[in-house]
């Protein structure tokens, strides 16, 4: 199959973005990760950075793997006004996107026949690394995959196949001059271009079993989980933003959540409800600790 022939069937399954690279290993990548590692970057995060020697290797990730199908789907939707009160949950959790992505990527691998198998949001796959060989999209300096079209607003996942597909090239992009999200950055987390300092990140410290540093209590804001502030300043997701601005939230969508009420809430049935977040230990006092963070930064704020 060549490359028109496979984005025309990643449109009909409704992919926004699909590219293919050879089922190779991700030699450049996992060099990179030990090294972070090594460094503490990643604090005590665990994810694909815990086993690279698997996550980096998509050739054994399916018997006769031969390529590498990746895809990015859209969650854009502008934000409505956030009531007094409520805390913030990033765009990429206001619905369940990884879920719909699982889906029709499940559809692509029928599609194309042979065996397959879909990772998404999974620890064996580093889905970036093969966006970008594929052309999906290149790292910006934040990190994320930035698309040309989406900018950074997608979630992403992969299809390993046995099937032989045409591979498509890296775009040949990058941020340029441009440190915005550096700059934007509020506890420096981005210092060095391309490299996250998971000790210094908003988003880490909403998903931490430790308590959150003082210093960085009141840059969380009426943030409870994720952060999204680099990606709000970066200049290739203002397109999407335009293009979206006015339309109606999708159905079912969660920007804000009420911090009362979570704190009210039993803890396990908190940790029910949001089943879609990674919570340490399966608690929901962790939520409740954001949602306690929040409503004072709030409180401080009407001062």
């Amino acid at each position: 199959m060549n490359a028109v022939e496979l984005e025309q069937l990643a449109l009909e399954v409704g992919l926004d973005v699909v590219g293919a690279a050879p089922a190779e290993p991700y030699e450049q990548t996992e060099r990179h990760i030990r090294e972070r590692r090594a460094r503490g970057l990643f604090a005590d995060m665990r994810f694909t950075m815990a086993q690279p020697e698997v996550s980096c290797h998509p050739e054994k990730l399916l018997p006769d793997a031969r390529t590498v199908v990746s895809a990015a789907l859209c969650y854009y939707a502008e934000e409505p006004g956030r009531p007094l009160g409520h805390g913030r949950l990033p765009r990429y959790t206001w619905s369940d996107a990884y879920a719909e992505l699982r889906e029709k990527l499940d559809e692509l691998g029928r599609r194309l026949g042979g065996d397959y198998r879909v990772l998404v949001d999974e620890n064996q796959h580093v889905d970036r690394e093969a966006a970008a060989r594929s052309g999906v999209g290149f790292y910006g300096k934040n990190t994320l995959l930035i698309t040309r079209r989406f900018g950074s607003w997608v979630v992403l996942g992969t299809l390993v196949t046995d099937r032989e597909l045409e591979a498509t090239p890296p775009l040949g992009l990058d941020c340029g001059t441009c440190t915005l999200c550096i700059e934007a950055c509020p506890t420096g987390a981005l210092d060095e271009p391309g490299t996250l300092d998971a000790t210094k990140c908003l988003s880490y410290w909403t998903q931490s079993p430790h308590e959150p540093p003082d210093e960085y209590r009141e840059a969380l804001g009426a943030q409870v989980y994720g952060c999204d502030i680099c990606q709000d300043v970066c200049p290739w997701n203002r397109g999407i933003e335009k293009r979206r601005s006015g339309q109606p939230l999708p159905a079912g969508a969660e920007p804000h959540v009420d911090l009362v009420d979570w704190l009210e809430s039993d803890p396990a049935e908190l940790r029910k409800r949001y089943v879609r977040l990674y919570v340490p230990r399966n608690d929901g006092r962790f939520l409740q600790r954001n949602a306690r963070i929040a409503l004072a930064n709030e409180q401080v704020a009407a001062r």
